[in-house]
């Protein structure tokens, strides 16, 4: 009798679950860690009613427990949609969930996700669109929450904003629905046409059209309008500061115990074997999807595989390097890793990335040591921890033109990130993807002249493996592609 497995949906559907179970267990814990107790809710509800433009660590605001509170109840209420909705999660869908409970630890909340997340619906509608074929749309649109918290909340008040109070205004509810309705036809626009901006060379394609969408929404509130923007808040929570502004142990164990569920989750439902494992880490991650191409199972040791390689790589600048530790932020960069590892992440095309990151960082080191100044920044400062992360979505560089134009790609990137939240003043969530947006934009007109033929070259290479692949798996009397 042949086992069945669940199919690529159901566990989809699965990891949701199963990643929001861990948010809520993990806010129990966390809350009897730091002795947050009751207290919990209350941070909770400070995130909700606090302003968040980039950087708002959740933290500072709430506190540990509260944090993944938050993330457990927006993790979960995807997961609702995403089981409840009539069709099929695909890797898409898996993509949106991972960028939601992302910034649920900056930026994101469970008040201001819903305006965001709802309006596409009606776009859906209109168009008469299966609203679960495009369900990750909702969940891209978040990006913009910290707009709405920054008109319900702070816009229309000015200086009568105290933080941890409410003072809602009619005419601040009114901007925030009348903004979210229209992001809802806004944003399955411009979604499309980014991805011929960089060819589809940044897995972040939102990132980039967002980013330029909120330039022009920034410039309109406040130096259009003549107001100053107030910028991120300053908060101080003194459990936090108690703490060293860091739960480093507390998130390691974490992330340990989360990764290798899915470790060993991928391996059995693969049938106990790594089959396929190595065909997905030779994939150039160029327009592909690991789901529909080697399965679920597979994807889940990918995520595994990748999560680690992150957590690994921020232990390590944080040990070495001064700068932010294990903030909100940071868990929210190891999370955002993820995202893609259905659809063209793995640790073979983003450790290159990381690496011009760190290039980046030694280069400005021997400069200033040559010219007898200190270096002002590290990498494991808040920006350039969150911005790795997402810079890993030019991995598709990496498999085309190879290990150098990665490491060009990162040492570009890391150039630019902790600059570009300045022109949408830090209330688009996706900067990141935004700044490799741009990224792709200057190194790809490069990379093109000097090695056009690269690109054939891959794909070739890409079809000959497979076919051998195909070839080995008849004559061992097994079908590789099964899973």
């Amino acid at each position: 009798m042949k086992n069945t497995i669940p199919d690529n949906s159901q566990i989809i559907n699965g990891i949701a679950f199963g990643f929001s179970a861990a948010f809520l267990l993990a806010a129990v814990c966390g809350a009897l860690y730091t002795g947050e107790g009751t207290e919990i809710f209350h941070g909770w509800y400070l995130i909700l009613i606090s302003p968040c433009p980039l950087v708002t660590d959740y933290f500072a605001i709430g506190g540990l427990g509260s944090a993944f509170l938050n993330a457990a109840a927006c993790g979960f209420s995807c997961w609702v949609f995403m089981t409840l909705l009539k069709g099929k999660s695909t890797a898409n869908t898996l993509a949106g969930f991972f960028l939601v409970v992302t910034h649920c630890f900056y930026g994101l909340n469970f008040l201001n996700m819903w305006p965001c997340f709802l309006a596409p619906f009606l776009y859906f509608r209109s168009r008469r669109l299966n609203y679960k074929d495009n369900l990750h749309v909702c969940m891209f649109t978040t990006a913009f929450a910290p707009l709405v918290s920054e008109f319900l909340f702070r816009y229309t008040q000015g200086d009568a904003f105290v933080f941890g109070e409410v003072h809602l205004k009619a005419e601040g509810i009114a901007l925030a629905l009348l903004f979210s309705a229209a992001l809802g036809f806004i944003v399955p626009a411009i979604l499309p046409g980014a991805k011929a901006w960089h060819k589809g060379y940044n897995l972040f394609n939102g990132g980039l059209a967002f980013g330029i969408f909120g330039f022009f929404v920034f410039n309109f509130m406040y130096k259009t309008m003549g107001l100053v923007s107030p910028g991120p808040l300053d908060v101080t929570n003194d459990l936090y500061e108690a703490t060293g502004r860091s739960y480093g142990i507390f998130v390691n164990l974490f992330f340990i115990l989360v990764f290798s569920a899915c470790l060993l989750a991928g391996f059995l439902l693969n049938g106990r074997s790594f089959r396929n494992f190595s065909r997905l880490v030779m994939d150039t991650g160029y327009s592909s999807d690991f789901a529909d191409k080697y399965g679920m199972p597979i994807c889940l040791m990918n995520i595994g595989l990748l999560g680690t390689l992150l957590l690994v790589y921020v232990d390590v600048i944080v040990h070495f390097t001064p700068g932010a530790g294990f903030t909100g932020p940071t868990v929210g960069a190891v999370l955002a890793v993820l995202t893609f590892t259905a659809m063209g992440q793995h640790c073979r095309n983003v450790w290159p990335i990381l690496a011009g990151y760190c290039l980046l960082y030694f280069t400005a080191m021997y400069f200033c040591h040559l010219n007898g100044r200190e270096l002002t920044w590290s990498i494991s400062t808040q920006g350039y921890i969150s911005a790795a992360a997402f810079a890993t979505g030019l991995c598709p560089i990496v498999g085309h033109y190879g290990i150098r134009a990665g490491l060009a790609a990162g040492f570009i990137c890391a150039s630019m990130c902790t600059a570009t939240s300045a022109l949408h003043g830090g209330y688009v969530l996706y900067n990141g993807g935004f700044t490799a947006g741009i990224t792709a934009l200057v190194l790809l007109p490069v990379l093109e002249h000097y090695i056009p033929e690269k690109r054939e070259r891959i794909r070739s290479r890409g079809e000959r493996l497979d076919h051998a692949l195909e070839t080995l798996s008849r004559f061992s009397g097994g079908d590789d592609t099964e899973t």
